[in-house]
Order: structure tokens, then sequence, then C-alpha cells
């Protein structure tokens, strides 16, 4: 009986999430529910944004379902989908939250900046990039390794601190050489009119 039940699930699940895309998602992950709404004989596609705050069942159960909540003109506003309604249109993960909870129903009580979550950039559900230059090498060799780029790094950014201050006394030294040159240019006309005058007083 059980058995039977379960295929019969399974298949209505198969049903009723083909072609339709469902990401893996967390408690604390914003995620865009794109909802079927029928108006009349029309029907639209509306999308609710807002953070995951707990989720119900596992994905492997037909009644699996899960909160989102989202700050309306200041006032919070949440609603449970079932992760395999027919009205769900798709389901987009925009941004994944770092959470110690599995249930954040504590974000009822708080406001503003305190009911933020920070970015998971790491961890379950997300892919990590695998060094192919490190990835066989001992934890000893790749310490070395890390403080060998780090003094390379090191080396690059004193050659371009000196470099700059190069590049600063050449400057400075043209710039006294220039004002130097206009000093002497000035000088030159007023020496000449003296000289001048005494070839006519010899006369």
């Amino acid at each position: 009986m059980t058995n039977t039940l379960k295929k019969f699930e399974n298949r209505q699940m198969e049903k009723l999430s083909e072609g339709k895309k469902i990401p893996a998602f967390s408690p604390g992950d914003t995620v865009k529910v794109n909802v079927r709404i029928k108006e009349g004989s029309r029907e639209r596609v509306q999308a609710y944004e807002g953070v995951c705050i707990a989720r119900h069942s596992n994905d492997g159960d037909v009644n699996a379902s899960f909160t989102v909540r989202k700050i309306s003109l200041g006032e919070g506003v949440e609603r449970v989908f079932p992760l395999y309604s027919p009205r769900i249109d798709s389901i987009e993960l925009v941004r994944r939250g770092s959470v110690r909870r599995a249930k954040l129903y504590y974000l009822r009580d708080r406001r503003g900046k305190s009911a933020r979550i920070s970015e998971r950039t790491a961890g379950h559900g997300l892919d990590t990039e695998v060094d192919e230059a490190t990835k066989d090498m001992t934890q000893t060799a790749k310490r070395a390794a890390k403080k060998a780029e780090k003094g390379k790094n090191r080396e690059a950014a004193r050659k371009e601190q000196e470099k700059i201050k190069a590049d600063k006394r050449a400057a400075k030294a043209e710039a006294a050489k220039a004002k130097a040159a206009e000093a002497a240019a000035a000088e030159a006309p007023a020496e000449a009119p003296a000289e001048a005058a005494e070839g006519k007083n010899e006369e």
C-alpha cells in the first residue's frame, strides 16, 4: 500500500514538475516565485520576490512547500507556496543567504538592517572551482606556494613604488629646469638695453 502510494506521488511530482526547473534553495536564500494569476479569461505571471524563511517537508514529497517573506510598503508579507503547485510558473534563485537556522521566523520581529541576511559564497549548493595546479599539492607545498606568491606580489609592489618615486623625482627636476630657463629668459631682455646704452655713451 505504501509503495503504491509513493509511486502515485512520484508520478504526480513528475507530471507537475515537467518542463519546470526548480533550483536548490534553502532558508535564508532570496527567491523569485513567478505565479500564474488568472483574471477572468486572461492569465498573467506575477513575480513574488522575498526571503525563504522556511521549507516544509522534503523536495521528494509531493506536499512539500516553502514560505517566502518580503517587505511591502513597510509591512511584512508572507506567502506559503506548494513546491509542485501547477500555479507556479517558475522559481528563480536570486541570492544565497548565510544563516544558521532552518526556520527564520525571528525575522518577523526585526526591521531594517537587523533583518538583513549576509550573502553566502561557499558551502552546500554552491559549485567550487578546483585549481588544477594545486589540487595534488600537499598542505606544506600549498603554504610555500602561497608564501612565494605573496613575496612575488610584494616585490612587484615595491618596484612599482620605486618607479612612481623615480617618476616624481624626474618630474620635479624637469619642473626646476623649466623654471630656471624661464628665469634666464626673463633676465636676458633687461641686460640687452643696458649694453645698448653703454655703447651709445662711448660714441
